[in-house]
């Protein structure tokens, strides 16, 4: 992926409509253009910032069928994430694996209660199943977590589900839809949505962020999937348009991989704020979250808020033997999830709880003839994205052409990832990265003492990722600053001369890239 070569192929298109131009590099964008791009559609993907610089990349990191939606009764919604999980699994190998969870049990009624649910859980998993659920006795327990609480423990109830990278798997879908022949951009800002002589959307102008150049597109559809803030661009169309968006905002504290020894992720079902905690594996490390707290305005960097953390050490604290503190903590990261309203909420109305509103996605196409797809979670990506593609189909007029991604390859596609070691990620991309790291003694040492990526990955990620930042490069392509904040502060430098070097930067850019990624970075980090 060249941006360069994106941008040509935009201004030498001139005129001539596109068959769908989508708003929105998330999950959700990058589904759509990637199930479009392969049924033959011509595709243009335009994202303001980075791609997944907002929700996607700032997940549980669970690929899961929801146990909680089960027990609100939502069986649909259950067995179609469960069904995703199992393709995405098909499909991304070298990014998608199995990892047991476990309920722990502290009173006597808890085994029978969840033992039964997760058995109706591996029902409906049927042949996407991902192992059987199972009781457990306090001593299996134990050997499956043996950083456990064990005062009070009776024992546990083990099931499976799935676990990702997210912005690994977005990087990789964005690679796919342009490996179909998509055209994708990242710092594409759509500033003005046009219409026809009768008033309907027929393009977009952009703004290329990095030269200031503006640029007129046309489409027989255009596809609104900007996640939060979906309001903002229905606006464009329709300033008077009531909002479908209810933000709820989430923390995720890293810590240690110490606290959580074992490849066994735990689950409490049910805590103070409504919402399900998890502390899993992840990369090396141990992710704990999340919350459930509703907000008013959505925005690329949200703040955690000082009762989130604390929420969050206090319930982790009850389930681990060592009482995880704010010294702990390597980075805290907050997404925001852009939950649809319930129907009986309004403008001036009461607030519905958002732990309470439905994870079910919502096709809207509003009196402008913008096509709008919002909610649903990362599990559900592809299905969503048929949903739309289908839609902007009939919407745009365009030729049938049936979907073509439930058992399509994701880029990178490596069935015996594991034996790529920390390179596993990037799937069959893993050979280039070590060819740059054997070829130059430099890309082949570690970004950081404290992180395990090494610099030939931001090489590889501004020449074939369109990484344009150190953001970029140390959020995204990386997990850097999700990691270890403080490592990526300290990395930022050597990250800039990297990219600097690439993209043809002087040194004046280096230094404001540093400043801005450090003043950012920051609020990754707890205050003590």
């Amino acid at each position: 992926m060249k941006r360069e070569e994106m941008l040509r192929r935009v201004h030498e298109r001139g005129e001539k409509p596109w068959d769908i131009v989508v708003i929105g590099g998330g999950a959700t964008g990058a589904g759509v253009a990637v199930d479009a791009a392969t049924r033959g559609y011509d595709v243009l993907l335009l994202e303001r910032e980075d791609f997944g610089k907002g929700t996607s990349s700032r997940s549980t990191k669970l690929v899961h069928g929801g146990v909680r939606y089960l027990e609100q009764g939502n069986v649909s919604l259950v067995m179609e994430a469960l069904k995703e999980r199992g393709l995405l699994r098909q499909n991304a190998p070298h990014l998608v694996h199995d990892l047991p969870f476990v309920v722990p049990n502290y009173s006597w009624w808890e085994a029978p209660f969840y033992g039964i649910g997760m058995k109706i859980y591996d029902l409906l998993a049927s042949k996407y199943s991902f192992g059987k659920s199972k009781i457990l006795s306090r001593e299996e327990t134990l050997e499956r977590l043996p950083t456990i609480e064990q005062d009070g423990l009776r024992g546990g109830v083990v099931y499976h589900d799935g676990q990702f990278d997210d912005t690994r798997l977005l990087t990789h879908l964005i690679m796919t839809a342009a490996d179909h022949g998509a055209t994708v951009l990242n710092y594409a800002s759509v500033v003005e949505l046009r219409k026809d002589a009768d008033g309907f959307v027929d393009g977009v102008t952009f703004e290329d962020r990095e030269s200031g150049k503006r640029t007129v597109v046309n489409a027989q559809a255009v596809v609104n999937a900007t996640g939060i803030f979906t309001d903002e661009v229905r606006r464009m169309a329709e300033p008077e348009v009531k909002s479908m968006i209810a933000p709820s905002q989430g923390i995720h504290l890293v810590l240690e991989r110490s606290f959580l020894k074992g490849d066994t992720a735990i689950m409490v079902p049910h805590t103070s704020d409504g919402r399900v905690m998890f502390a899993i594996p992840w990369h090396n490390h141990t992710v704990v979250g999340t919350t459930d707290t509703p907000i008013t305005e959505a925005s690329y960097e949200p703040k955690p808020y000082e009762e989130e953390i604390e929420f969050v050490l206090e319930t982790a604290g009850q389930y681990l033997s060592r009482k995880p503190t704010r010294k702990d903590i390597q980075s805290i990261y907050v997404g925001i999830r852009p939950l649809v309203k319930a129907p009986s909420s309004d403008e001036a109305g009461g607030q519905t709880k958002t732990s309470a509103l439905s994870r079910d996605h919502t096709i809207h196409i509003d009196g402008s003839g913008l096509l709008t797809i919002v909610g649903g979670k990362w599990t559900t990506y592809r299905y969503m994205a048929e949903d739309c593609v289908n839609h902007a189909a009939t919407l745009g007029k365009l030729a049938d052409a049936a979907c073509a991604t439930t058992n399509l390859h994701v880029h990178g596609y490596y069935e015996d990832s594991d034996k790529l070691g920390e390179l596993s990620v990037y799937g069959s991309d893993a050979e280039a990265i070590l060819a740059l790291a054997r070829n130059s003694a430099e890309l082949g040492e570690l970004l950081h003492p404290a992180l395990p990526y090494l610099k030939a990955e931001i090489v590889w990620a501004a020449r074939e990722e369109m990484s344009r930042t150190i953001d970029d490069a140390l959020s995204r392509r990386t997990r850097a600053l999700l990691l270890n904040a403080a490592a990526a502060i300290e990395s930022a430098p050597a990250t800039a001369q990297l990219l600097a070097k690439e993209l043809g930067r002087d040194e004046a850019w280096q230094a404001e890239q540093v400043k801005e990624f450090r003043a950012m970075a920051q609020q990754y980090l707890p205050v003590i």
